[in-house]
Parts: structure tokens; sequence; C-alpha cells
């Protein structure tokens, strides 16, 4: 399907990538599934070419693009030839907007030029044990003393938990409201804060992730962002952006996937034949690809919204629920067709089938996905039906 939505800056820059990953993530890539980490070297190369927090002002060392397309490019690109464990977006574009539209101007001199050149690594912590999807139930607490709070509680399955060197950090502030939360940039370093050993996953396992403790930390009042007491209301803010991420991720693993699943099929042969010649091969891929094309013309529709500042959570939503579920059911039928291959980690089918799993979960679950998309059709279980 011919996509119209980039222009040859676009398509420069999307060159650009291709040849980093092959150059920077290909050859290094097996070590790094094996160790369940990547190289924190790789976040400042990615540095150094622009990759970045690309954003971000000149005045920090950005380069001042707010087009989404170009993230939507590095997304796609690291799909097709790097790897999802590589958490750059989630650094760049998940991460790094909180310390630029909610930071002060003392904050953003003294974080954002490290995160720009990649040598200071971002992760955001809001998942609890009995917390996920559900942020008011967070029960991590910052308790404020005279020029500092004191945090106490621990977050789990946080991604860039070994190679990151500042987190946001969720906290309830306001013991009796759900809703009253602040979010707080702990440092690597600061007295009583640890992180776990470096979690074993299904997929993703190029991905570091961790369990972060916070015993008694001193965050300096310096550290918060924004309002201490309105956290909750900003995470609810970023989370369009960050549904339209894994929306862009997810399809493009489907079709990383069906590209390596129509190059198989041509290759393995069955019964005298190549297995592409089977009707039943046939079929399956070609509703695969029309699929896929469906969901590339709505994400990518969901790019432009965003860039005109008209993407809303209930759009955001729709597109994270419908290409989660496509890249789980995509993956699984590429993986069938290759047959007991399919189920071998040398075959990279293995790989996408594994990191497929968690799409569904995080970001938002498909069931709270669906709950806000039913919300927006004025299906309110605390309403009523009338």
């Amino acid at each position: 399907m011919h996509r119209n939505i980039f222009e040859e800056d676009h398509e420069i820059f999307r060159d650009s990538v291709t040849k980093f990953l092959q150059a920077e993530v290909q050859p290094h890539l097996d070590r790094w599934l094996e160790a369940g980490i990547i190289d924190r070297e790789l976040f400042q190369k990615a540095g150094e070419q622009g990759y970045c927090l690309m954003w971000a002002d000149e005045a920090y060392g950005g380069m001042g693009v707010h087009d989404f397309r170009f993230e939507q490019i590095l997304i796609e690109e690291n799909a097709f030839h790097g790897d999802a464990g590589f958490g750059l977006s989630l650094h760049s574009r998940l991460c790094a907007p909180y310390i630029g539209q909610l930071g002060s101007e003392e904050q953003k001199q003294r974080f954002l030029p490290g995160c720009i050149s990649g040598e200071t690594i971002l992760g955001i912590a809001m998942t609890e044990p009995g917390a996920g999807s559900d942020v008011a139930g967070i029960r991590t607490m910052a308790v404020e003393q005279d020029d500092h709070w004191v945090l106490n509680g621990s977050k789990i399955y946080i991604s860039n938990g070994i190679n990151g060197d500042v987190f946001i950090v969720a906290a309830r502030t306001v013991p009796d409201h759900p809703h009253g939360v602040g979010l707080f940039l702990v440092e690597r370093g600061m007295a009583g804060f640890t992180r776990g050993r470096n979690l074993k996953k299904l997929g993703l396992k190029a991905q570091d992730t961790a369990e972060l403790f916070f015993d008694s930390v001193k965050v300096p009042k310096a550290n918060v962002l924004g309002d201490p007491r309105k956290g909750f209301y900003y995470l609810m803010q970023f989370l369009a952006e960050e549904r339209l991420i894994v929306a862009c991720g997810c399809v493009a693993a489907a079709e990383a996937a069906l590209r390596i699943t129509i190059d198989y099929v041509k290759e393995r042969r069955a019964f005298g034949k190549a297995i592409a010649e089977f009707q039943n091969t046939r079929f399956k891929l070609a509703e695969m690809r029309t699929r896929i094309d469906a969901a590339q013309a709505f994400v990518d529709r969901c790019v432009m919204d965003h860039n005109e500042g008209k993407l809303t959570a209930e759009v955001a939503a729709e597109a994270k629920l419908f290409t989660s579920e496509l890249e789980g059911w995509v993956t699984d039928e590429c993986l069938q067709l290759h047959g007991g291959a399919g189920y071998m980690d040398e075959y990279p089918i293995s790989r996408l089938y594994a990191n497929a799993r968690v799409s569904r979960i995080y970001a938002g679950s498909s069931e709270i996905m669906k709950e806000i998309v039913a919300r927006s059709m004025g299906l309110d279980p605390r309403r009523g039906s009338a």
C-alpha cells in the first residue's frame, strides 16, 4: 500500500536510520539477547546521530523537530532492522517529554543535554505489584519535609531499569485522595535508591527490566516535576502519545513478521513444492496483508492528527487496541507457517512472537483500552445506561 504521509526529508532520514541500525545493532544483537541488556553506549551513538529527543529545543542541544513522523520512522526501522528491546522511543518520547513540558528551566538545563546526547538514560516508574493500569492504586509514598521529599516504596517491571540514570517516579503525596500523586526525578546514586536484578522475561530479551526500591530516599524539591499533587493528571496527559508509540511499534512488528514469513514460505518446500504454493498459505498471507494495510492507514492518520494536536486519548486507545491485537494474531499465524522452525530461537519469527505478547498488556491492557473506547461511546457504567 502506498503511504502518502512521508516527504523526501523523511525518506532520507529513514535511509540513515536503516544504515545506523544495520551497523550498530545487528552485529551485537545476539550478545545483547543473551545478556538481557543492550550496551548503554548504543544510546550515545544514537545521540551522536541526533536520534534522541529530536523534539528538544536547540538551546539544550536538540534539533527542535516536532514532526512525529520522524519518531515513527525510528520505530518502524527498529522493528525491521533493530530490536524492540532497544528502548530509544521509551527514552525520547515516553519519558523525556515529562521534563520538557513539566520541568522548570533549571531542570531542563540540568537534565535535557545529557538525555539528548544519550549519556543520561531515562525510565519511568509507574507500575507496582498492586497497581498496573490502575494508577490510582499507587502505594509508593512521598512525604514532604523542609527542602525535600522522602520517598518510600517500590516499582516493578521498569524498562531501562538497569541502564537507567534518571527515573520519573510516581508516588502518592495525598494519602486520602486517589489522584493525589506527584512525579519525582530520582537519580542514580541517590541514597536509599536501589534496583533489583535484571528480570527474566518471555520476550523483549534485550530490554533490561528491573524492580526499583526506595528506602527513605531524599528527593530534593528541585527534582519535583510540576505540582507535586497533580501527577495523576500529568500522567493522563501523556498517555495518548504513549499509546500512539505502541501502535506504531505493533503495526511495524506485524509488517516485519509478514516480510520474513513471505521469504520463508517461498524457500521452504513440502510435498514437492514451495509452501507458498499452497492455497492455505496464500490465503493466510493475503489476509495478513489486508489487515496490516488497514492498520497502517489508521496509524498514519493518527500520526498526522497528533502532529496537529488533534489526537484524542480515545482514538489513541483504539489504535493501541487494534494494532496490539493485530500484532499478536499476525505473529502467531506467521510462526505457524514456519512450522517447527518457528519455535526455534534462531529464527526471527520466534523473537517477534514472544515480543508481541506484552503489547496487549503494557501502556494499558486491551481490556483497559476497550473500557476507554466504550466510555467514549457513552457506555459508562458509573452513570447508568440511560
